[in-house]
């Protein structure tokens, strides 16, 4: 899940993670990213104690 949101953020195109990464299919590329924001949200969304 992690090395997807690595590559893009080194700068990678979805092209270039595509090839590097065969067995993925560009709605791939978006569902690591979607579950990368909701889990951002409710890390952010959990009251501090």
């Amino acid at each position: 899940m992690y090395d997807v949101p690595e590559y893009l953020a080194a700068g990678m195109t979805e092209a270039e993670i595509l090839s590097d990464l065969p067995d993925l299919a560009p709605a791939d590329i978006r569902a690591t990213l979607d579950f990368a924001a909701e889990r951002e949200r409710k890390l952010v969304s959990i009251p501090p104690v």
